[in-house]
């Protein structure tokens, strides 16, 4: 069952003051298609001014001279929530991993810490990295003998790796507002009849919502916006708004946001 946000949480930030002219959504945003409510724009650009500022952590978004590391932008999100005693605030997130890690003061958990020590992730990725080891080193001797060794082992690198991801997805399961709980894999099959993408649950959307269904709080607005450079794709520009992702969020949030009012989808 879902537990109260605790007042102290640092992952909650209050709205300390609200123009009078803004009203609250009747219904919350399709999260597909949205023009951003100037209550999630003010959250965003409170989070923005954060991140312009902070020297809590160092992640090179390629805004700067002289980082190093690979230059990586990043999805972030808003969530406007209200607690059970009414208070207005936000809670942040982004996608994925930030300077090289899931946990950060000022932003919600990952649904599931697949680098947290001890973890079966690890375990399996240094056994598909010993099978590799050994598969060049056969590969290497340029011997026909082996040609028989490096396709067992090419075979039970597949079939790893298959069960450590099949495993993975297992782990990550998700809360709608009727505390109703599906994992990811479940979600997928019922949805695509797929096996989940890679990187599906690590979205700032599902994340944020997640937090909030855990801790009775009640999602009023969300805005997702990119934050730096991004070297791989011309589409994600710096400070832009944009929509969730279809391939990786839609069937996830399709279980989340089930008996929501929502937002028409504009035509």
């Amino acid at each position: 069952m879902p537990q109260p946000l605790l007042p102290d949480t640092s992952l909650f930030t209050p709205f300390l003051e609200i123009p009078k002219a803004l009203t609250l959504p009747a219904k919350f945003n399709y999260p597909f298609q949205y023009v951003p409510h100037p209550l999630s724009l003010l959250a965003a650009e409170k989070l923005q001014a954060y991140l312009r500022e902070q020297q809590d952590w160092e992640h090179n978004f390629g805004l700067l001279q002289g980082q190093e590391g690979n230059i990586i932008g990043k999805m972030f999100g808003v969530l406007v929530v209200r607690t059970q005693k009414g208070q207005l605030g936000y809670l942040s997130a982004f996608s994925g991993k930030l300077a090289g890690g899931y946990h950060h003061a000022g932003f919600v958990p990952p649904v599931f810490d697949a680098l947290q020590e001890g973890s079966f992730l690890n375990s399996g990725m240094q056994e598909l990295t010993r099978i590799n080891q050994e598969i060049k080193a056969l590969q290497d001797l340029k011997e026909e003998e082996n040609l028989n060794r490096i396709k067992r082992l090419q075979q039970l690198r597949k079939s790893n790796s298959i069960a450590l991801q099949g495993k993975l997805f297992d782990q990550y399961h998700f809360m709608n507002q009727a505390g109703e709980t599906k994992s990811l894999r479940h979600i997928f099959r019922k949805e695509t009849h797929k096996n989940p993408p890679a990187g599906a649950g690590e979205c700032a959307a599902p994340k944020l919502l997640h937090f909030a269904f855990q801790n009775n709080l009640t999602p009023i607005s969300m805005a997702e916006f990119w934050w730096g450079l991004s070297p791989k794709s011309a589409h994600w520009k710096h400070g832009h708004y944009y929509p969730a992702c279809r391939e990786k969020c839609a069937p996830i949030l399709a279980h989340m946001l089930q008996g929501m009012a929502l937002e028409e989808q504009q035509r």
